[in-house]
């Protein structure tokens, strides 16, 4: 079992970000994953800074853990093209510690360059696809062109390439995103502990890594614990459907106003005791993901990372599926 920290890039600035990184290494995680969005779900969280600014910085200030983006849209904010240079270049820098964790995107990020989003799924995963194998066809080699129904590409080449390509991870949220991670990617990606995810991967031909987010609020008392999350995570709440569809922090704040702290209870490990962490994180690994993401929406990030060390790295590394 592989543990990761997740830098909550909505909620702190760059170098506070490098700062969490640094100690989450000291502390034992295998991994850090970050989000790379424009913006954060809601105002109050405050910040939004650029993912590969700060893993590139990452990876200079550390020497072990694993970098990860959770999750890149490479397909309207950004060309493939771009996502294919800059990992390949933060593979080099990290000495091949970066996965690269891509997703199909949601329009709170995509819509900010004017260009649309598409409203269908079928489009968004059509979109996927195209930019996965736009990248795979970049880590080749020499240049390349491509054609295709969204995208396009028009002789390119990355002239600094790893000896190790970095591994891809899809993000999904249902079957059909399954299948493209089994078919396309090196590991799989989710934020939900439904096994037809992790079922549907491997039906598709997926062996790799398989990450999840667990949901968490880390401080001394659990009232403390839910209030925190409650102002900055009630957006988690929304379901999937609701959180690829908002365009701006303020429609988030609207759309999880009636979100209530005991919401965050049902869904969430909060407070000091070990136990709730360990029960939230066991459907996770029943469901067959292997890379749990400690996703630690409490007040004291520093606090949560001497908590999981003292408390939660041994439990967390013993979990196993459990008989159904």
């Amino acid at each position: 079992m592989q543990i990761g920290y997740k830098l909550a890039a909505e909620g702190f600035g760059p170098a506070e970000l490098v700062r969490q990184a640094v100690r989450a290494e000291a502390a034992g995680f295998d991994f850090v994953e970050i989000s790379d969005h424009f913006h954060p779900w809601l105002d109050n969280q405050g910040h939004s800074p650029f993912a590969w600014t700060v893993l590139g910085a990452i990876a200079a200030e550390t020497d072990r853990i694993g970098l990860a983006t959770g999750v890149t849209c490479p397909t309207v904010r950004y060309h493939p093209a771009i996502i294919a240079q800059a990992a390949a270049t933060l593979a080099i820098l990290s000495e091949n510690r970066f996965t690269l964790g891509l997703g199909a995107g949601e329009r709170l990020n995509e819509h900010i360059v004017g260009e649309g989003f598409p409203v269908d799924v079928a489009g968004r995963h059509q979109l996927l696809r195209e930019a996965v194998e736009i990248i795979r066809s970049l880590w080749e080699g020499g240049y390349r062109s491509y054609d295709g129904k969204f995208l396009k590409l028009s002789d390119a080449r990355v002239f600094d390439l790893p000896d190790e390509l970095p591994v891809i991870a899809v993000a999904a949220g249902g079957s059909h995103a399954a299948e493209i991670a089994g078919e396309l990617g090196d590991g799989l990606f989710a934020t939900e502990p439904k096994p037809h995810l992790v079922s549907d991967y491997k039906a598709a031909g997926g062996t790799g890594p398989r990450y999840a987010e667990v949901p968490m609020a880390w401080a001394p008392d659990e009232h403390t614990a839910a209030r925190a999350a409650l102002d900055t995570s009630r957006w988690a709440l929304t379901g999937w459907k609701v959180m690829s569809e908002l365009p701006n922090p303020v429609n988030f704040a609207a759309a999880s106003a009636t979100v209530r702290e005991d919401d965050i209870l049902e869904k969430f490990a909060c407070g000091p005791d070990p136990q709730r962490y360990v029960d939230v994180a066991q459907p996770f690994v029943d469901a067959g993901f292997d890379h749990l993401v400690m996703q630690n929406a409490g007040p004291d990030p520093d606090g949560f990372i001497d908590f999981y060390r003292a408390e939660l790295d041994e439990p967390l590394r013993k979990l196993s599926p459990q008989p159904a």
